[in-house]
C-alpha cells in the first residue's frame, strides 16, 4: 500500500476499510544472511538501507518486545547537526540531510519539522565557544547564525533575559534543526523494510550467541536458534547485557534519561531552545504540550523510569529560563536507557568475533542519528568497511587515545 492524499480521501469515503497492517508478522526462518538485533530506530533503519541501498536480501530484525517500545519512542524528538568536532559534525550533517528527504524516501508521514534550534549563550566565553562551533558547522556544510540579545528577543521575548546569575546574551541558531514524530520514524522504517522483504520478528529475545572457531554462526533466542551470515547488534541501553552474552565487554555504561511533557498549551515555542547555563532543552509538540528534558540520572540503571531529584532539577532549570512555566502543569514523564560511552560519542565497528558487528554508545545523540546510523551500519555490514562519515567511530580509539570528547568533560559518562 502506498500512502497519498487521494488514498486518505478514498478510505474516508469508504469507512476506512481498506487499510492493512504496515508490516507482516512472520515466523523466524532457520537462517538469514543478515540478522539485526534490536527493533528500534537504528536497527530498523539498518535493515531498510541494507535492502534498499545495498541490495541485500534475507534480512531479519529481532526485537525482544514490540516495535517502538524502546528508546525510539522514549525521547524528546529533536534532530540537529550542530556539533563541533571533525569526528562528529560530518556524520550528523549526513544524518540531517537524510532526515530532510526521509518522508519522501519511505513514503510515510514522520512529521519532520525543521523549526530551528537555538542554543542560548550566557557569558562572553560561551559566545566565543558558540562562534567556534558555528564556524565548524559551516565548514562542514551545515548552517549556523550567531544571534545577539536582540536577535534572541525577537524569537523568544518571554525568556528571562535579566536573570541575575545567567543573563541571556545571545545564542547560536541552527535553522535546519527541529523535531520529528519519534514513533512514526520506527513505523516508517519498519514498513519500508517489510516492503523490501525484511522479516521483522517481534517478541523474539536473544538469549545467546553461537560461535565456533572465532566466528559467529547465529543467535539463540526464545523462539529457537537463528543462523546468520552476519549479526549486527543495535540495542541502545541494553548493549552491555546483549554483548556480554557474546563475551564482549564494552566501554559503555547504561543510565536513565528522563523526558517530560506538559499539559497542552496554545502555540508559544516556535522552535527548540536549549539552556546554555544548565542541561535543559524544550520544544512544543503539535498537540500543544511542551516536551522537555535535562540530565541523565547519576547512577547506572536498566529501568525505563527515573527519580524525583532529576524531575526537580529539570523543572527548576526550565522555570529559571521561562518563568511562565511555573503555572504550567506537568502531564507525564518517561525514561529511556542511554548507552553512555566513555567519551560521549558512538561506536560503529566490527568486533573481534568474525561476523559480529556493533552499533551503540549514542548517549544523548541516538534519535537524531537514526538515518545516518542505519545507513553507516548497513554500509559496514555489507562491505566490512566504515562509511566515510563514521571512520572515527571505532573501538580502538580508546586504546589509541583518539577519543571524540565533544563536550570536553573526560571519561565520565554521568557527566555527559
Amino acid at each position: 500500500m502506498r500512502f497519498s492524499g487521494f488514498r486518505v480521501i478514498k478510505e474516508a469515503l469508504s469507512g476506512h476499510k481498506g487499510w492493512t497492517p504496515h508490516w507482516r508478522d512472520p515466523e523466524p526462518k532457520s537462517h538469514y544472511d543478515f540478522v539485526i538485533i534490536g527493533g528500534g530506530g537504528h536497527g530498523l533503519a539498518t535493515a531498510y538501507y541494507l535492502a534498499k541501498e545495498f541490495g541485500a536480501s534475507k534480512i531479519a530484525v529481532l526485537e525482544k518486545g514490540w516495535i517502538g517500545g524502546g528508546n525510539v519512542g522514549r525521547n524528546t524528538t529533536i534532530i540537529r547537526s550542530n556539533y563541533l568536532l571533525d569526528g562528529n559534525e560530518p556524520f550528523y550533517e549526513f544524518s540531517l540531510k537524510l532526515w530532510e528527504n526521509l518522508e519522501q524516501d519511505f513514503n510515510y508521514n514522520a512529521m519532520v519539522s525543521q523549526r530551528g534550534i537555538l542554543n542560548l549563550v550566557h557569558t562572553d566565553a560561551q559566545r566565543d565557544a558558540a562562534r567556534r562551533r558555528g564556524n565548524a558547522m559551516i565548514l562542514n556544510g551545515s548552517d549556523a547564525e550567531l544571534l545577539d540579545q536582540d536577535g534572541v528577543r525577537k524569537l523568544y521575548p518571554f525568556l528571562n533575559f535579566d536573570n541575575a546569575r545567567f543573563p541571556i546574551k545571545g545564542g547560536l541558531l541552527h535553522r535546519r534543526g527541529g523535531t520529528v514524530r519519534h514513533d512514526a520514524v520506527a513505523w516508517g522504517y519498519a514498513r519500508g523494510a517489510d516492503i523490501r522483504g525484511v522479516d521483522i520478528i517481534q517478541n523474539c529475545e536473544v538469549t545467546g550467541f553461537r560461535t565456533e572457531n572465532g566466528k559467529c554462526l547465529g543467535v539463540e533466542t526464545n523462539r529457537g536458534f537463528i543462523g546468520a551470515g552476519k549479526v549486527g547488534v543495535s540495542v541502545a541501553g541494553s548493549s552491555g547485557r546483549v554483548m556480554e552474552k557474546a563475551g564482549v565487554r564494552l566501554p559503555i555504561e547504561s543510565h536513565v534519561l528522563q523526558a517530560f511533557v506538559s499539559e497542552g498549551l496554545k502555540p508559544v515555542l516556535p522552535g527548540v531552545i536549549t539552556y546554555g547555563a544548565g542541561h535543559f532543552y524544550c520544544s512544543q509538540s503539535d498537540k500543544g504540550g511542551l516536551v522537555f528534558g535535562g540530565d541523565i540520572d547519576g547512577y547506572n540503571s536498566y529501568a525505563q523510569r527515573g527519580n524525583l531529584p532529576v524531575v526537580e532539577d529539570v523543572v527548576e532549570g526550565g522555570v529559571s529560563l521561562i518563568p511562565a512555566l511555573g503555572r504550567v502543569r506537568l502531564l507525564r514523564g518517561w525514561g529511556g536507557i542511554m548507552d553512555m560511552s566513555m567519551d560521549g560519542s558512538p561506536i560503529i565497528d566490527k568486533t573481534d568475533i568474525d561476523g559480529l558487528y556493533f552499533n551503540g554508545g549514542w548517549c544523548y545523540g541516538g534519535f537524531k542519528a537514526t538515518p545516518a546510523a542505519g545507513w553507516c551500519f548497513a554500509h559496514l555490514l555489507k562491505t566490512d568497511q566504515p562509511h566515510e562519515t563514521a571512520t572515527a567511530y571505532r573501538f580502538d580509539r580508546f586504546r589509541r587515545g583518539y577519543m571524540i570528547d565533544e563536550k570536553g568533560q573526560g571519561a565520565q559518562p554521568n557527566l555527559h
